[in-house]
């Protein structure tokens, strides 16, 4: 059996058979196989959500910094010498469960400080956006040392800081809203050439970390492990640090030896890093929501719509006890924002289905985590959660802040004039593409 065939003037084919199955189950794995290619470029070729996760490095930089600050006069206490849980018992913890923290490396208090400045420190440029890939690994290291060290201090907030310290690794969170954003911007329009080659302090940074690893698996008991007791099973952090390490001067060596097609092929893995951990993170705030409603859910205080009027009565969550004891007063408004508790946190997951309706229900948690630092004094955890909602924020929204920002700026007198560098169009997506973030 033949198929029809269409010829030119000499009775020569110009195209090729047209087999029966080619326009019906062919049609259907044509178009899976370009939705498939267009979001393997679309994951690769782009760093979604710049803004988003500008603003969480910012924000969660904010919240630890200034708890650091706060706490400084009860630093010893908290996760230091004289604190109730002393150094011989946080070893044995950590010898049980094997997590990291580097206040474990030696019991000096000369150590303790240096460890404490340095979290002050990292977390301060990072805020900033200042070698956002070195500070944000630094940063990570004085969460995970600090908190590790005492893990009865904490609250559900530095459970959340704890995570987002290790996801905001592998995000490309300094590509607007940062110092690393304005020294690229000056190298494209040429006011800095050649700093970007040179790049004299990079070079020194990076030679000082791994200077700082090698003295640390060679002196003392540091407990870096090449494959065991690391973040995953099969890695220790020997790996993943020295894993870092070396992905950054292999990204310098590239950028300056081997811009073609070497670079792209690193840009596309460094935007599949980004994207892939900022779906973790969106994943990891709705579970947060999630469990939490449902557990709410199966306790009867919670259920009879009783629950908050306790802990409005406790003197410890209750920084302002006139305030607490008048809300606790009316039985119909412990009813309302009882419910209204589990309803929210339920109903969140659900909401991303519709962005207007995600976007209402997004102003509403946030504003009751503003209710529960007021009226509870828990502002560190309420300002950990309204950072990590704002994953979920419209892109537009953050452009229109930072104008209005902006503009406020340029009010104040003396103020300096700097533009302030957006990400180019190939960075985050074709005009007027839309993503779950906005």
């Amino acid at each position: 059996m033949s198929f029809p065939q269409n010829t030119d003037a000499a009775g020569q084919s110009t195209d090729a058979p047209v087999r029966p199955d080619a326009t019906a189950g062919g049609g259907l794995a044509a178009r899976v196989d370009s939705a498939l290619a267009r979001g393997v470029t679309r994951v690769t070729g782009s760093s979604l959500g710049t803004y988003q996760t500008a603003v969480m490095r910012i924000g969660l930089s904010f919240t630890w910094l200034f708890f650091l600050l706060r706490e400084w006069p009860n630093r010893h206490e908290l996760y230091g010498p004289d604190g109730p849980w002393s150094w011989d018992m946080a070893r044995r913890l950590t010898d049980d469960n094997r997590a990291f923290t580097a206040l474990m490396w030696s019991d000096s208090g000369v150590w303790f400080e240096a460890v404490y400045v340095l979290a002050i420190v990292s977390s301060a440029l990072l805020m900033l956006g200042w070698r956002t890939r070195t500070m944000s690994v630094l940063a990570m290291i004085g969460v995970l040392s600090l908190q590790n060290r005492s893990i009865f201090v904490g609250d559900g907030g530095d459970n959340v800081l704890h995570l987002m310290a290790l996801y905001m690794v592998f995000t490309r969170c300094g590509r607007v809203w940062s110092l690393d954003a304005r020294r690229a911007a000056r190298r494209e329009t040429g006011a800095g050439a050649g700093e970007g080659d040179r790049d004299v302090t990079g070079i020194v940074l990076w030679t000082l970390c791994g200077l700082a690893l090698v003295v640390a698996q060679t002196v003392g008991d540091t407990r870096l492990e090449w494959t065991a007791d690391g973040p995953v099973p099969g890695i220790g952090w020997a790996t993943v640090l020295w894993g870092l390490w070396a992905a950054q001067g292999l990204w310098w060596f590239v950028r300056r030896h081997a811009p073609g097609e070497p670079r792209t092929v690193l840009d596309a893995f460094a935007n599949l890093a980004h994207n892939g951990a900022l779906l973790v993170i969106m994943v990891e705030v709705c579970l947060i929501y999630a469990t939490a409603g449902w557990y709410k859910i199966q306790g009867s205080r919670w259920q009879d719509g009783t629950a908050l009027f306790y802990p409005m009565h406790i003197d410890y969550f209750s920084p302002w006890p006139a305030l607490s004891h008048a809300l606790a007063s009316s039985g119909t408004v412990v009813l309302l924002l009882s419910y209204g508790t589990v309803a929210v946190q339920v109903a969140f997951p659900f909401t991303l289905l519709n962005r207007r309706v995600k976007n209402v229900l997004l102003a509403v948690m946030m504003a009751e985590h503003l209710g529960i630092a007021v009226t509870l004094g828990l502002p560190f955890f309420s300002l950990a959660m309204i950072v990590a909602d704002a994953v979920f924020l419209p892109t537009s929204f953050l452009r229109r802040l930072a104008v209005l920002a902006g503009r406020a700026r340029d009010r104040l007198p003396l103020a300096p004039r700097v533009a302030v560098p957006a990400p180019r169009e190939s960075e985050e997506g074709a005009a007027g593409s839309r993503t779950l973030v906005g």
